[in-house]
This record gives structure tokens, sequence and C-alpha cells, in this order.
């Protein structure tokens, strides 16, 4: 049972030695359309890498998985051989003769097909972080149509720096508005008020999104009209630090590179997946049909990063979308590339968080539905004990991580966890106050 946009309070104690025993891992892109060209998340060329890489492999567009091999400088050529040759090894590559290059999603194809939503709009909130904002914005402006429109919502900014960028920058290409009140449910609101699309996308100022990352959204949506979420695959954009590979040994494999859907009508293939919706996905790679994400009264206040509640505002939409009767759908095609916490220290926190954002949607949910509360209950135990198992290192990335570094990683977001529900309600009284200008209510 995970938490989602994971988050503690302590640094992450590590031994002294390691700060001189981690090499960054390269992360690259490689289509088997074209074995012989790398490309760095993003989109842009890879520059001879060298050392341990781990490569995304695709075909005609569409993830297949990820492989690793250790690649020479000057000899880039080698790389590739061995990332192909580790790609047909390791992972079900279809046949080139049968996997049709016409299923990667269309730069044009929402033109040519007149039925089904077309219009999106993409939100992206962000708090005084200007240093990393172009490379999002730029990756967001590659992936949209002209007919989309690009919301950047500036969360209670401390200075103006943001809002220069982005008037300077790109001009009216990119809409922005400022929500006063801190919190990031405050500010996905903000944006949900202001969007005229059909879709409207999130995705985080830490994030990188595919070329593709709209498009392969809108044609999930268009597929069936009972989908009301559709969430991607997020993967990381760098491995430099070791704060950075130890969260994705911490977090194990990425949520799989096969499509699926979950709707409650019909039973679930798991029972938690009724609860355990960060199975679904996750606030950096996520999109809603505008209408339903309204009716369902978007991202509850309390929840979420810049709150006591520390997160739990996306597993909350995921959950309010599917008990509102609808379809949530993952589609490994849309991905996003995710920029990870750099230090131990900001790693221990956001690791805290998972646990925290965790307990307080789990909270958040009762008091949305109290008839939830039941059904909760009788998970928990067994959802304790799924999430202990779900800790497990990515072997494709094993070594180098100790066992001691991940058993404290998982203390921290157990004692999370049971603070949670505490912060949730804490978050709920502060906000109460703040509307009644500190009156008690």
């Amino acid at each position: 049972m995970n938490g989602s946009d994971r988050r503690t309070d302590a640094a992450c104690p590590r031994p002294a030695a390691r700060d001189s025993l981690y090499t960054p891992v390269r992360v690259v892109d490689l289509d088997l359309d074209e074995p012989s060209g790398l490309r760095s998340p993003g989109g842009l060329g890879a520059d001879d890498p060298a050392g341990r890489v781990l490569a995304l492999v695709r075909l005609h567009g569409h993830p297949l998985g990820l492989v690793t091999a250790t690649g020479t400088t000057g000899d880039t050529a080698a790389l590739c051989r061995a990332l192909v040759d580790a790609a047909h090894r390791e992972l079900r590559v279809p046949a080139l003769s049968t996997a049709t290059p016409a299923a990667r999603p269309s730069r044009v194809g929402r033109a040519r097909v007149p039925a089904g939503p077309t219009t999106v709009s993409v939100i992206v909130c962000t708090r005084d972080r200007e240093a990393m904002l172009p490379r999002c914005l730029d990756s967001v402006l590659a992936a949209v149509h002209p007919d989309d429109e690009v919301i950047l919502v500036d969360n209670a900014p401390t200075t103006r720096a943001t809002e220069d960028l982005v008037r300077s920058r790109y001009g009216d290409r990119i809409r922005y508005v400022r929500e006063p009140l801190p919190g990031l449910s405050r500010a996905r609101n903000r944006g949900l008020s202001l969007a005229r699309g059909e879709i409207c996308a999130f995705t985080d100022d830490d994030a990188v999104p595919d070329t593709h990352w709209v498009d392969a959204l809108v044609e999930t949506f268009r597929s069936d009209d009972r989908i009301a979420c559709v969430t991607g695959l997020v993967l990381p954009a760098e491995l430099d630090t070791e704060a950075q590979f130890v969260l994705e040994q911490y977090s194990g494999p990425a949520r799989g590179f096969a499509t699926r859907s979950w709707t409650l009508r019909e039973p679930l293939e798991d029972p938690l997946d009724r609860f355990s919706t960060g199975r679904f996905g996750m606030g950096a790679n996520m999109a809603f049909r505008t209408g339903v994400l309204r009716a369902v009264g978007g991202f509850d206040p309390a929840t979420g990063t810049g709150t006591p509640a520390r997160g739990g505002e996306d597993l909350l939409a995921f959950l309010q979308v599917l008990t509102a009767g609808h379809t949530v759908t993952y589609q490994p095609n849309a991905l996003v590339w995710h920029r990870h916490r750099r230090s131990m220290e900001e790693l221990a926190h956001q690791v805290s968080g998972f646990g925290i954002g965790f307990g307080a949607y789990l909270t958040a949910a009762v008091a949305h539905q109290p008839r939830l509360l039941a059904g909760i209950l009788r998970l928990l135990p067994y959802g304790l004990w799924r999430w202990h198992r779900s800790h497990r290192p990515d072997a494709r990335l094993r070594s180098g991580v100790t066992d001691q570094v991940l058993r404290d990683l998982r203390r921290r977001e157990r004692r999370g966890l049971a603070v949670g529900p505490f912060r949730y309600l804490r978050t709920v009284r502060q906000q109460r106050r703040t509307r009644t200008g500190g009156r008690p209510s």
C-alpha cells in the first residue's frame, strides 16, 4: 500500500564510505527502430555515455522495458550492441515484422478522428523552482498541439522570478497564474478552475514529459468513453547521485510496461486495488476528463505537498473517480521522466512523506465517504503485509545499496503512515480556522 509523491524529517543514515563508492548511472532512451542511436530522457541526443548505463528500450516508440550495460568512452556503437543484445535476451521483443509502427501515438491522429475528446489543458504547478522549470516547460510545449493550452500555476511564490521567467521566455504560449495560498492541491484546483480543455493533464516542475505524452493520453481516453482518468509510466531522468539511485531501489520496479485498467463495475483482480490507488499512478503523470474531475470536487485542499498532510491528493482523486463509477487506466505509452531528489537528506524527507501522505489519504477517503471505513479496516493488515513485501530492490541495479539503508527508509515510511491521519485532521482544522478568521468551528 504505497503512497504517492514520496518524502522524512531527518537525514537517512548511511555509511560514510559510500559517498566515494557510488558511481553515476547514465539513463538513456533506445528505440530498436534505430538501434545505433541513444537519446537522453526528454529527446536530446546522448553524448557518448560511459560507465553503467540504464536504458529504456522501445519498439516503434512503445516502451518494452529496462536493461543495463556498461559503456566505454569513445565506443558508443559497442554500447548500443550490448543494450540491444540485453533487450532481446531479457525482454519480450515482438518481431519487427509483426509490430507495426502505425501503433505509435500520432501527432496528427486527433485531427483525423472526429470522435472523442481532443483538447487538452496541461497544468504544471511550481514554487520557487525557476532553475529547473525551463526543461519541464520546453518538453510540455513539444508535446502539445496548437489547440491545447499550458497553464503554469505559481504556488505562493516568495519572489517574482518564476513569473519573470515565464513571461520573458514563453510569452503567450504559457498561461501564467498565481495561487497565493500554499499547497499543491490548491494550486492544482486553481489550474482546474481555469482549464478550457476537455482533458486536464498534470505534471510536476521536476518532470520531463516525453514528446508523445499528450497524444498517448488522448488516444487512451478516446479508446473508451468510460475511462475518466489516465496515468502513465514514470522513469528516472537521471541517476547521478546516490540518493536518486537509492530511491529507485526503494521504490522497486516501475508500474510496468503493459496497459491496465481498474473499474468497480466488475470484481477487482486484487481487493487492495480499491484503496491502494498508488498502484494506478502518481501525480507527476496523470490526466482526467475535466468535467469528471470537477464533478468529484477536484483535489482535497487538506492533502498534498505544502500542507502537514504532505501528500495523498492524487491517490484520493483516483479513488473518487473510481468510486464514482468510472474507469482508471494506466498507459505506459504516456511517459514522463522524473528528476528525483539529489541528496540523502531530501530522500529521507521524501520517504517519510510517502507514509504521511498515504495515511492522510486513507483518512481523507473515510472523511469523504464514511462507508469506506469498514473495507479499509478489513484490508489494512493484508495491505501492510503486501507493502512490506513490495519494497524489494530492483535486481537490475541491486549492487551498492545496503539492506540497512533500505530498512531505515521502510521504518521512516511506517512512522509516517502512523501519523498521517493526525496530520490530515490537523490540516483540516487549520484550514477551518483560516476560513472563520481564527474562531473555533
